[in-house]
């Protein structure tokens, strides 16, 4: 056998590692024995000339031992063939589509070198199309792996056959190769992955052929998932590409939300302004009524007055969320920024019988931060907490909750935890948090959220909102350490 950059390309001898084919055994020998007994027969035949014409006898027996032999040198040439042929099948079957058969010199007859030439020709097409395929899996591979698109591919069972790193870090699962989705829905998915990933594996699972959809995990992140197929020897095999959105929807939602609240500002702004004149200019005309009026027209403008500035306030609350200025990052003791709105929220939460207290406080390095802006987020977290807990103990007729803190040090930074016992997250998606308009207080308009994802995502840190697994409100924060 020999290889492309070989002085030659097959042996000097034989088609194939120096040794002529060898023939089938069985079909040589049914051959062999046809021809003796043929002959045998002819033999026996013209051995009853012996006596009578012994001259006629020998002329038979010499043309019968020249048949013979002439016979098993055609019967040797007719199934050559076969032994190239099989050797053939041998290189395939082996995937030697380098090697190159050679015909066995001035021997060959022509229709074998045609044969011969005919394989090598085959292999030679075969080996370039294997070269092409490498290539095009090597260049496939490479951008499964560099794309940021998390890709899952099935085989024909629905069990997953191929994945890229964006899907392994997507799952979060060990050994997925060889498990369809709906494994870890049925109780294969590890303690620590739940509830993120069996929300987000749910909505894959149940996305159907050739179509997409916008897709959520219980952290609030979001992603476009789409399920296609393609057909490989002839059957059909389907694929999942799934592309975090997250950053993109928050940015473009901001944007949009910016732009509505700066023209409601402004056209809100002027009209306060303008009737809060008027309204002053009215309280004038007071005296000129009579007197049993004018309470009555002073109270109503003063209610106005109180009502229009109250409208200012509503708006202003907006505007100082996209208005935020960019933090100003120092050095900052998180304990002490934390222990000062503890002490703030320690007398109204004692009031209303809610416990606030650390529950794990590690000694942390100083942290780059914006201390006014994080003091303002947190007040709001903490804010919330006691109102939500203290809604569930009038809905709920009890007569303590909870508001728990964590400070805790890990690998790579500082984790913040406020947790209380409020439990007002239940039934509520994760993508409809940190949005305005929507907020689990009655009357509310989600403000205090969306200032608070505001700080945290202008610092980059990263955080949640969700249900724990007693299902109190956990809201954590990843403060990156310096």
């Amino acid at each position: 056998m020999s290889r492309p950059g070989s002085p030659h390309h097959g042996p000097p001898d034989g088609p194939w590692g120096g040794t002529p084919p060898r023939l089938t055994p069985r079909l040589k020998l049914q051959f062999g024995l046809y021809l003796a007994l043929l002959h045998a027969a002819l033999f026996a035949a013209a051995a009853t000339f012996a006596r009578e014409r012994p001259w006629l006898f020998l002329l038979m027996e010499a043309a019968l031992l020249a048949s013979t032999v002439y016979g098993y040198r055609l019967l040797a040439r007719a199934l050559e063939p076969l032994g190239y042929t099989r050797l053939f099948h041998g290189l395939l079957h082996d995937g030697e589509y380098a090697a190159r058969l050679r015909a066995p010199g001035a021997r060959s007859q022509p229709e074998l070198e045609q044969l011969v030439q005919l394989f090598n020709a085959m292999l030679t097409r075969l080996y370039e199309e294997r070269l092409k395929l490498g290539e095009q899996h090597g260049l496939l591979d490479r951008l499964l792996e560099a794309t940021p698109s998390a890709v899952i591919v099935f085989d024909f069972d629905g069990r997953i056959s191929v994945l890229n790193a964006a899907a392994s870090a997507l799952l979060g699962v060990a050994d997925p190769v060889g498990k369809p989705l709906r494994h870890w829905l049925d109780g294969g998915l590890p303690a620590s992955a739940a509830p993120r990933c069996a929300s987000l594996l749910e909505q894959l699972d149940r996305l159907a052929p050739d179509s997409g959809a916008l897709l959520s995990d219980s952290d609030g992140r979001r992603y476009r998932g789409q399920r296609g197929h393609f057909h490989d020897r002839g059957f059909q095999r389907q694929f999942l590409l799934v592309d975090e959105l997250t950053a993109e929807l928050a940015d473009s939602e901001h944007a949009t939300y910016d732009k509505l609240i700066r023209v409601l500002g402004h056209e809100v702004n002027n009209t306060v302004a303008a009737t809060a004149s008027v309204l002053d200019s009215l309280l004038y005309y007071r005296d000129q009524l009579a007197d049993s009026d004018a309470d009555d027209f002073g109270t109503a403008i003063v209610a106005v007055k109180r009502r229009n500035v109250q409208l200012g306030e509503f708006i202003e609350r907006f505007t100082r969320v996209v208005k935020m200025p960019a933090p100003e990052l120092r050095p900052a003791d998180m304990g002490a920024l934390v222990d000062g709105i503890v002490a703030l929220y320690r007398e109204p939460c004692r009031s209303r019988g809610i416990t606030l207290a650390w529950g794990r406080r590690d000694a942390v390095p100083p942290l780059q931060l914006d201390s006014q802006l994080m003091e303002q987020a947190l007040l709001n977290v903490v804010k919330n907490a006691m109102e939500a807990v203290e809604t569930t103990m009038r809905e709920q007729a009890v007569s303590g909750g909870t508001i728990a803190l964590s400070l805790q040090a890990e690998e790579g930074g500082v984790r913040l935890s406020i947790t209380d016992s409020g439990r007002r997250l239940s039934g509520v998606p994760a993508s409809q948090l940190f949005t305005p308009f929507f907020s689990t207080k009655k009357g509310g308009q989600g403000i205090g959220l969306l200032f608070v994802r505001e700080v945290l995502n202008r610092h980059g840190y990263s955080h949640r909102l969700a249900a724990d697994a007693q299902g109190d409100t956990c809201f954590e924060i990843w403060l990156t350490a310096p």
